[in-house]
């Protein structure tokens, strides 16, 4: 490939959208060979350990090739897409590219300088990388080449080159944190960059979160097809199903756990005859209109409520510093089964929220989750959750811990059963929770107190009033 020719044509590699992940696969390609793009708009969803993350381009111009075919998982700083940047110029067209189920040959890769070398697997740090051919009639341009210039180098690990002063009219932010802003509704263009020489950061965004006034509710997306899951290996007598994305992650992370936190699970069976009764009574409430309400919903605020009288149980270990760190504020996870595999999303701040807005999250997490456009943002951070197993019938079971976490709590299925009620044996509404805790932070008094208060306040609801 020539100087200009490599110029003109411009290859999209896979980011690191994981946070330190090192492949993604391609569920779906929004665009083809021929297509327009714009800088930011999303050419394809790729799913990672964590979660599936929208994509989009830094680059204005016209699609030229896809490198991989939808299913294939792809190394991070892999070229992807080939985007030609100044459509319709004279210049000959690169070499063709070799079928979208090979990597890009290393020979079509412009030489590395010395002494720089690059961070990000696959990522070159060429001087090309840094220059755009403007596009013909627009003065605006060079600013949108600046613009990605710098988020290039930052992805690099290397200095950026020095933007003209019209070139940061346009927010420089990589693809990953664009996509974070997008999610949480938050504007680039209002935020202050922290990071060097003018990025915003994910942590620039998450700060333009809790101060930016809440947003108006953002039309409703079209319904997207939930991923196609791995396609399964028959021979004779067995099936082999591959193992990767999220459902791999989990497995890994379920072993970690497991041998990591010494786990102790406690059990209690209880009559939920009353927290029942409320949850009809909360059906009708007009305070209630307009979301979900459910046993879960009590039961999620009813664990809030033991937290806050025993706060020492939210807690995570700190392996390196050999240090508990207590949390102030609890991220409660609730465990979603859906096609790509167990994921446990978090509701951010839930001991701030009152009942109608707990429901509301719950509400929103779940249907996300089944949606699949659960994001990495929000399955970071949890502090306890909670696993719902009596939706399949089960009376209970022993959860293991979510990684990071200090308890988790499985809800068994709530049945009518014979109950020894005011001295007389009577039909109850009865389930029975298990609390599995980490024993390194949580003792065995702590874990019971923490167990016979949930199950005291699902018994007598009011106590959601007198405790909370």
């Amino acid at each position: 490939m020539t100087a200009d020719t490599s110029a003109r044509y411009r290859e999209f590699k896979m980011p690191d959208v994981g946070e330190g992940l090192t492949e993604a696969e391609i569920l779906k390609w929004y665009v083809q060979p021929g297509d327009t793009v714009v800088d930011g708009q999303v050419v394809c969803e790729v799913e990672t350990a964590k979660a599936a993350v929208e994509l989009p381009i830094p680059y204005d111009g016209v699609v030229h090739a896809l490198r991989f075919d939808e299913g294939t998982t792809v190394d991070v700083g892999a070229s992807i897409i080939t985007v030609d940047v100044a459509p319709g110029t004279s210049s000959e067209a690169p070499a063709a590219a070799a079928p979208a189920t090979e990597p890009e040959a290393p020979s079509e890769e412009p030489a590395e300088p010395k002494g720089r070398q690059p961070v990000l697997v696959g990522y070159g740090v060429s001087e090309a990388s840094t220059k755009r051919r403007p596009r013909r009639g627009a003065a605006a341009v060079p600013e949108q080449g600046a613009a990605t210039a710098a988020i290039q180098a930052e992805m690099n690990g290397v200095p950026a080159p020095a933007p003209a002063a019209a070139a940061l009219s346009r927010p420089l932010a990589k693809p990953p944190v664009r996509k974070l802003a997008k999610d949480l509704g938050v504007d680039l263009a209002t935020i202050t960059p922290t990071g060097p020489d003018g990025i915003i950061t994910r942590e620039d965004v998450h700060a333009a979160t809790a101060t930016a006034p809440s947003p108006q509710a953002a039309p409703v997306a079209e319904p997207v097809q939930a991923p196609v899951a791995a396609t399964p290996a028959v021979t004779g007598r067995e099936t082999r199903i591959p193992v990767k994305g999220v459902r791999k992650a989990t497995a890994a992370a379920m072993v970690g756990s497991a041998f990591t936190a010494p786990h102790v699970t406690e059990f209690v069976t209880v009559d939920v005859t009353r927290t029942m009764r409320l949850v009809e009574e909360l059906k009708s409430d007009k305070d209630m209109a307009g979301v979900r309400v459910n046993p879960l919903l009590l039961v999620a605020k009813a664990l809030l409520v033991a937290i806050k009288r025993h706060p020492d149980v939210n807690a995570t270990w700190d392996e390196a510093a050999q240090e508990i760190v207590l949390k102030h504020y609890v991220n409660l996870g609730i465990a979603a089964a859906t096609p790509r595999g167990l994921l446990v999303p978090n509701i951010k701040d839930a001991h701030d929220k009152t009942l109608p807005q707990l429901a509301q999250s719950l509400g929103e997490l779940v249907s996300t989750a089944r949606e699949g456009k659960t994001t990495p943002a929000a399955m970071q951070g949890g502090t306890v959750t909670i696993t719902n197993v009596g939706v399949f019938g089960v009376d209970t079971g022993t959860p293991i811990l979510n990684p990071g976490e200090s308890a988790i709590l499985a809800v068994g299925a709530i049945k009518l059963q014979p109950w020894v009620h005011k001295g007389k044996v009577k039909p109850r509404q009865v389930t029975t929770l298990a609390l599995s805790f980490d024993h390194r932070l949580v003792d065995g008094e702590l874990g019971s107190k923490v167990l016979a208060d949930i199950a005291a306040i699902l018994e007598q609801p009011r106590r959601l009033i007198t405790w909370g």
